[in-house]
C-alpha cells in the first residue's frame, strides 16, 4: 500500500522522477503491473505499468536517492546494503528508526535532526546514508504536539482509531473488522512512545537528548479506510489557556513552509472548529493528504488538556513523509 503510494505522490514531482523498481526475487524480471496487486484509486500510470522491476540491490543502475517501503523481515540489511554502497535511503520501515545515529523525521518538528547524518557516515564508514519517518500514528501525534513544546511538555497520553489501510494489503480479514474495533496493533504502541521521545527532543553536541516527558498510548484498528484519528491529552509546565494553545497549532510551520517545499502542507496543522471535527472521511485529504487536523481543543481534568488530530496515515504517515523528507534532503545538500 505504501509502495504504491509512493508511486502516487512520484508522479509529476518537480524534483525527483521515478525510474527504478526495486522488489523481491520473485517480482524481479516481471513488468511492474504483472508483479503488483494494483490497490489504489484509478490505473496504475502506463509509464510504470510497463516497468520492468530489478532486485532490490544497489546494482549500478540503481539510483542515488532511493524510497523504501519494505517489510520490516527484509528492509534491515537490504537498506544497509544500499547506503554503503553510497545511495540516499529514505525508509518507511521501522528498521533503523530508534539508531542513535539515524534520523528519524518530521520536517516541521525536527528538520535539525538530519545532521545525524554526518554521525552516521563517520561511524558506519558510509558514503550513503539512511533517514527514516516514523510510523503513522506517530507523524499524527507528532504534528499536533510539536506546536505545544514551547509550553513544556510534562506528560503525554493517548488513544488511537487507525484505518484499515495501515494494516497493509490484504490487510484483515472482513470477519475480523467489519463492524468492529480491535484494541490491539502488535508492536503499534511502543512504537508511539519511544519515536515520539526522538522527534521531540533535542540535538545536544552531536547527539539526541530525547523528550523526558513519558508517553502512554492505546492503538486500535477501527472500520475507516483511510485517516488515523489520536485523541492526546497532555500535561504542559506553562499552562497558557485553550486559546493560547489554538493560537499556537494555527500559527505553526517549520523548514517544509518557509523552504517551500513541493510536498509541503501551507498549513501544516489546521484547526477545525465544529463539534464533531475532524473526521477520517471529510478531514483526511486536507492539503492532499499532507496537512494533520485538529479539533475538540479543550481543558482536561486530568492531565492539563486535550484534543483530537487527524492524519492520512498512507500520505502524511508514510509516502508523503517520506517524500517531503527527501526534498529537505535536497534543500539542504544532502543528495549533493
Amino acid at each position: 500500500m505504501v509502495g504504491q503510494q509512493f508511486i502516487n505522490q512520484l508522479q509529476g514531482h518537480p524534483w525527483f522522477e521515478l525510474t527504478w523498481l526495486g522488489a523481491s526475487e520473485r517480482s524481479a524480471g516481471k513488468t511492474y503491473a504483472d508483479a503488483a496487486n494494483w490497490a489504489q484509486d484509478g490505473s496504475i500510470p502506463d509509464d510504470i505499468a510497463r516497468r520492468i522491476v530489478s532486485a532490490a540491490k544497489p546494482t549500478d543502475d540503481a539510483p542515488k536517492l532511493v524510497f523504501s517501503a519494505m517489510d520490516a523481515s527484509v528492509a534491515g540489511e537490504i537498506e544497509q546494503a544500499f547506503a554503503k554502497a553510497g545511495r540516499v535511503v529514505v525508509s518507511n520501515s521501522r528498521n533503523h528508526r530508534m539508531f542513535d545515529d539515524v534520523p528519524l523525521l518530521v520536517p516541521e518538528v525536527n528538520a535539525d535532526h538530519l545532521r545525524l547524518i554526518e554521525t552516521q557516515r563517520s561511524q558506519r564508514g558510509w558514503s550513503g546514508a539512511i533517514l527514516t519517518n516514523p510510523n503513522c500514528s506517530t507523524v499524527t501525534m507528532t504534528l499536533g504536539l510539536a506546536p505545544l513544546k514551547p509550553f513544556g511538555i510534562e506528560k503525554i497520553m493517548a488513544a488511537t482509531l487507525q484505518a484499515i489501510s495501515g494494516a497493509g494489503y490484504p490487510g484483515l480479514p472482513s470477519v475480523d473488522i467489519v463492524a468492529n474495533v480491535i484494541p490491539y496493533i502488535g508492536g503499534e504502541e511502543e512504537k508511539m512512545q519511544s519515536e515520539t521521545q526522538k522527534i521531540l527532543g533535542d540535538l545536544v553536541d552531536g547527539g539526541l537528548r530525547n523528550l523526558a516527558a513519558p508517553v502512554s498510548a492505546h492503538c486500535n484498528r477501527v472500520q475507516v479506510v483511510d485517516g488515523h484519528t489520536v485523541c492526546v491529552s497532555v500535561a504542559l509546565k506553562e499552562k497558557p489557556g485553550v486559546e493560547a494553545l489554538i493560537e499556537a497549532f494555527q500559527s505553526f510551520e517549520g523548514v517544509p513552509q518557509q523552504r517551500q517545499l513541493p510536498t509541503a502542507p501551507k498549513h501544516p496543522v489546521h484547526v477545525l472548529s465544529g463539534k464533531s471535527r475532524p473526521q477520517p472521511r471529510r478531514d483526511a485529504m486536507t492539503e492532499g493528504g499532507m496537512a494533520v487536523c485538529v479539533g475538540r481543543v479543550r481543558e482536561c481534568s486530568i492531565l492539563d488538556y486535550k484534543f483530537v488530530v487527524l492524519g492520512h496515515n498512507t500520505i502524511r504517515g508514510a509516502a508523503g513523509a517520506a517524500v517531503l523528507n527527501a526534498e529537505l534532503l535536497k534543500v539542504e545538500g544532502w543528495l549533493d
